[in-house]
């Protein structure tokens, strides 16, 4: 087959690129690096002309004063020059409903274009959208990445990205998406129950992990527990970072013999891969159900991770508690008593570190993935 893969969030479309090539599968992935995490496509839209000192400066001040960014602009044009080439293939999918991650009234023409000359179209339930931002804003659930929002109105400005999404225009985004699509794939639990009883819903898939890159290392703490938490900036609040923080403060006064804490802000991905490689625990994200892309990394090089891993997902999975992710919530005492646990009892780390690879081997892994998306894809439309 050959297959178009439209954006990159987290690395999910490229470890299903090189899991679909593993079987025989042709392969294009667009992508625009994903600002600071700098992820490979094969056409990429990272905006560059419009990032320099000169441009940089007059694009600000335009989205200062009309809220638009004038990067779209280049993103669009790039994406209209690849056009030519993006023709014929069997299946189109979109990361998510903002793919180009540019304004819907210029997204949704290049977007028609590429239906046209296509034949297939899917799209991932992958981060927000106008289906789960509007459940989220129901509060059916305990919590979910708009919780600090909904308790605080205040940072109302914090969560223009997410809210973006059921604005006028990326509800007709959303719209004409759906209308065009032979369905939608979560990519996990977070995304999953928004859409139960959706008549456009195809089943999750969980993401893809290239476990041939991801060695795993089994953990043998023999000095210090090293603890690593990467913050990216522009989703510290939706992932609950000053929880950890709070939490690690408490674990440094009282373990500060025992531990090694490393807090590092808006690394490359590849940066990033380098300093969790000294921890032992991985403190990932709050306001969650299930696994991020960060955390299942994590858990295949054989990481204790905070994250999500709520009772639904352990129902899914058919997993006990604890036994291969800690489930990470928005409670400073609690965090503190979990790392306390794990710190007084460091046999238990290596015995979750070798069940979280066991289980993203049996569940995530890349190749089982990319079957999984073949058959939905040719059972479709």
């Amino acid at each position: 087959m050959q297959i178009l893969l439209i954006g990159e969030f987290s690395r999910l479309h490229n470890s299903l690129k090189e899991g679909l090539q593993k079987l025989g599968h042709d392969v294009v992935l667009v992508g625009n690096g994903d600002l600071f995490k700098q992820f490979p496509s094969d056409i990429d839209l990272s905006i560059k002309t419009c990032n320099k000192p000169i441009l940089l400066f007059i694009r600000k001040a335009i989205h200062k004063l009309t809220n638009f960014d004038i990067a779209d602009l280049e993103v669009a044009y790039k994406f209209r020059k690849a056009l030519k080439k993006l023709h014929h293939f069997d299946v189109v999918q979109l990361i998510n409903e903002d793919a180009l991650s540019i304004h819907p009234k210029l997204q949704i023409p290049l977007l028609k274009k590429l239906f046209t000359q296509n034949k297939k179209l899917f799209l991932l339930s992958c981060g927000d959208d106008f289906i789960n931002i509007s459940h989220y804003l129901k509060e059916k659930e305990a919590y979910s990445v708009l919780s600090p929002y909904l308790n605080n109105k205040a940072l109302k400005k914090q969560f223009d990205y997410c809210l973006k999404y059921i604005s006028p225009a990326y509800k007709k985004l959303h719209e004409f998406i759906y209308k065009h699509s032979c369905g939608v794939i979560a990519s996990d639990m977070d995304y999953h129950i928004p859409l139960i009883g959706n008549s456009a819903y195809l089943g999750l898939i969980p993401n893809p992990i290239n476990t041939d890159k991801i060695p795993f290392e089994p953990i043998n703490v023999t000095d210090k527990i090293h603890i690593f938490h990467g913050i990216n900036t522009l989703s510290q609040i939706k992932k609950g970072s000053h929880f950890f923080i709070e939490a690690l403060e408490v674990i440094q006064k009282k373990y500060g013999n025992k531990v090694e804490i490393h807090t590092t802000y808006n690394l490359p991905y590849n940066q990033y891969i380098e300093v969790y490689n000294q921890a032992h625990i991985v403190l990932d994200q709050l306001y969650s159900f299930d696994q991020g892309y960060n955390a299942l990394e994590a858990m295949a090089k054989g990481k204790v991770v905070f994250t999500g891993a709520e009772k639904e997902w352990l129902n899914y999975y058919n997993l006990a508690e604890n036994t291969v992710a800690i489930n990470a919530l928005p409670d400073v005492k609690y965090i503190v008593e979990k790392l306390e646990w794990l710190i007084e009892n460091p046999a238990l780390i290596k015995d979750i570190s070798k069940n979280a690879r066991d289980f993203i081997e049996k569940e995530h892994h890349y190749i089982l993935i990319a079957e999984k998306y073949l058959k939905i894809w040719g059972c479709t439309c």
